[in-house]
């Protein structure tokens, strides 16, 4: 039998309190993960402890995953939703008492896990010769993808880890899911015993920083370089996004920061599609040659624009 160590406390990972607020816990999350994400982080277990700073803010952001958590411990996901934690201390002092401690990590044969389910609600009251079977628990998992993933949609295979080992999930990613959000695979959580459904798998999604763009909702912005004659003459202009290349007018005298819309070009959704915002940067060359120097010289010769006087 393989070893196993001890899972992290999430509020360790957090570097808070136990008593500290949501607030407090995503200021600490957001900071740790910019530290942490591996696109900046290169360091070798900085993708682990990525992914670990994520399962615990989802955990600790979550009210009645918390309560959970801190009444169960690091084993709170596979304790029925209804377990009585007296109930759940005497069945494990029971299994130690029998030279076993109750772990759930892969190396718990399934007849021990169902003998102690068994053991754990009859500790409860609720369990008798005719209670029969019970149903699978609902369990959670993280899932990352990148912003172009999360536009476009997908099937994505999961693997996850149980008390039976690992085992392989297929995931059909609906096109246009945002971070944070949470998607339902009905019957995909834990096994029932005696034939009982199993419960649901719920994956809390997060969408990885893109350099490229901004997102806020379902709009999304993206930086749009000009040429000075451009703003000032107008064109159309290609305009970068997720879901490809489309193309906008730039109307004569647009300025920096200028933010021009393309409809229905954010992410996508049934019947509320984000906007897709594309924000003016006037760019001049780094080195313009001596025809482009004259130019701007006779510009500014024959100009009357005065762009630093009120408007």
């Amino acid at each position: 039998m393989g070893s196993t160590t001890d899972p992290p406390d999430y509020y360790e990972l957090l570097g808070v309190d136990r008593t500290a607020s949501k607030a407090e816990i995503k200021r600490a999350y957001r900071k740790l993960a910019q530290e942490c994400h591996p696109d900046i982080n290169k360091d070798p277990g900085a993708e682990e402890r990525f992914k670990l700073i994520g399962e615990a803010n989802d955990v600790l952001s979550n009210p009645d995953l918390r309560k959970k958590y801190d009444t169960f411990g690091a084993d709170f996901r596979r304790v029925p939703d209804d377990a009585d934690p007296e109930a759940w201390a005497a069945a494990q002092r029971m299994q130690e008492r029998g030279g076993q401690a109750p772990r759930w990590q892969s190396d718990v044969d399934e007849q021990a896990f169902q003998d102690f389910l068994h053991d754990l609600l009859r500790e409860q009251g609720r369990a008798s010769a005719g209670r029969g079977p019970i149903p699978g628990a609902d369990q959670r998992a993280n899932i990352s993808m990148s912003l172009e993933d999360a536009f476009h949609g997908g099937q994505r295979s999961l693997t996850l880890g149980g008390p039976f080992g690992d085992r392989t999930v297929g995931v059909n990613i609906p096109a246009g899911v945002t971070d944070g959000q949470t998607i339902r695979l009905p019957g995909q959580g834990g096994r029932g015993t005696e034939g009982a459904p199993a419960g649901d798998l719920y994956l809390h999604v997060t969408v990885e920083p893109d350099p490229r763009f901004r997102v806020s909702g379902r709009d999304i912005e993206v930086d749009l370089p000009i040429a000075p004659w451009e703003a000032a003459l107008g064109a159309t202009i290609p305009v970068e996004g997720p879901g490809g290349t489309t193309r906008i007018k730039v109307a004569p005298g647009t300025s920096s920061d200028t933010k021009l819309r393309i409809r229905g070009q954010g992410m996508p959704a049934k019947g509320k599609e984000g906007d897709l915002y594309a924000r003016v940067k006037v760019v001049v060359p780094d080195a313009p040659s001596d025809e482009e120097q004259d130019l701007y010289r006779r510009l500014a010769e024959t100009s009357n624009f005065q762009p630093r006087s009120n408007r």
